[in-house]
């Protein structure tokens, strides 16, 4: 295999008896001859043999809130490394991040460096985690489980953000490195995910349970609400209940309001209205912990005790205004214990992101 600048040997591959080789990566199941790339673009056939061709490459890097992954129960008021390569194996009509995640272009890859060098500089900017997100990790598993591998050598977390759409033994691999992840659910019905992502809700599923109940890994869930396509009271509900009876209360769960972009510029924004009202159903429906997202909502970015509801952790959409929780996540009003990954608060990181380059 001749492999060119940026290219990594892939795991998770076999070889067909047509003489195509198979990505076993993600339930893609991209079929590939000679030369051509996977729907996620960044993962190519090379003679024999799958690469990824965005290792050690990224489209920048940023220091951000946690909050911003979102995550909201992982070291609330903490920053956070962040960075993304190119390319998606989703095809979601209204990306928000279409111009780093569509891309076809691998020269967008300005920043190249190395999973140490990124632990390293992590560190060094004060940061508790580096997050892989702007485009889906699943992509770029190789890349990012070495560098996860970096972060815990120095004491470092790993916060994966991404669609949750792979297949099971890498999906194990993967989140054996995480120490936290927010998965986007983006619909409940297998219309909306076929129609609209141009993928199947199944894995999605799968994948949320495989977190709750064989891992230990921290994980929250993002459901963007789209007007007239996924915000019907009859999706929500549905939604909910099966995150309730499946993953148990006290998984978060975020809803964020859509804006025009990418291939749904003529869907108008998500009213307030459409938040609040799916925010109630959730709670109505036995979820602990629901929010609000890409709003200011001060009641819908609190934290509140599961057992005496007194405001915990007070939000204003990235700003962590104030913390009672102590670094064991209890409540010091009943005691009751909240649900999460927690230490000493000191104080917020505040709303401000800040780019940064990084030498290899």
């Amino acid at each position: 295999m001749n492999a060119a600048a940026g290219e990594h040997p892939g795991r998770w591959w076999h070889r067909l008896d047509d003489g195509r080789v198979q990505c076993d990566l993600c339930p893609r199941d991209c079929r590939l001859h000679d030369g051509q790339r996977g729907m996620c673009f960044v993962r190519r056939r090379v003679g024999d043999a799958m690469v990824l061709t965005t290792y050690g490459r990224s489209s920048g890097f940023c220091i951000d809130p946690i909050e911003k992954k979102p995550l909201n129960h992982f070291h609330p008021g903490s920053s956070v490394f962040s960075f993304g390569t190119a390319g998606c194996n989703l095809a979601c009509k209204f990306c928000q991040n279409w111009d780093i995640s569509k891309s076809r272009e691998l020269d967008r890859l300005l920043d190249a460096a190395s999973p140490e060098r990124i632990a390293e500089v992590a560190r060094d900017s004060g940061c508790l985690s580096v997050a892989f997100t702007y485009n889906d990790p699943v992509i770029f598993a190789e890349y990012a489980m070495d560098a996860a591998d970096a972060c815990r050598a120095i004491g470092l977390h790993s916060v994966a953000v991404t669609a949750g759409y792979i297949h099971a033994e890498p999906r194990r691999a993967f989140y054996a490195k995480m120490d936290a992840a927010n998965v986007d659910l983006k619909g409940f019905t297998e219309k909306f995910y076929f129609q609209q992502t141009g993928a199947h809700l199944a894995p999605v599923l799968d994948t949320l349970q495989y977190l709750r109940h064989e891992t230990g890994c921290w994980f929250e869930i993002t459901t963007l609400l789209i007007p007239g396509h996924n915000d019907s009271d009859a999706e929500i509900d549905a939604l909910t209940r099966w995150i309730a009876d499946h993953l148990g209360p006290d998984v978060p769960l975020h809803f964020t309001a859509f804006h025009p972009d990418y291939k749904m510029t003529d869907v108008p924004p998500t009213p307030r209205a459409t938040l609040a009202r799916a925010r109630r159903v959730a709670l109505a429906n036995g979820l602990h912990h629901v929010y609000t997202g890409n709003v200011h909502d001060l009641e819908g970015g609190t934290t509140y005790c599961p057992g005496c509801h007194a405001a915990l952790i007070e939000r204003d959409w990235y700003l962590v205004r104030r913390c009672e929780l102590d670094a064991a996540g209890a409540c010091p009003h009943c005691g009751t214990r909240v649900a999460g990954r927690f230490g000493r608060f000191e104080r917020g990181f505040g709303r401000r992101r800040i780019a940064v380059r990084v030498a290899a």
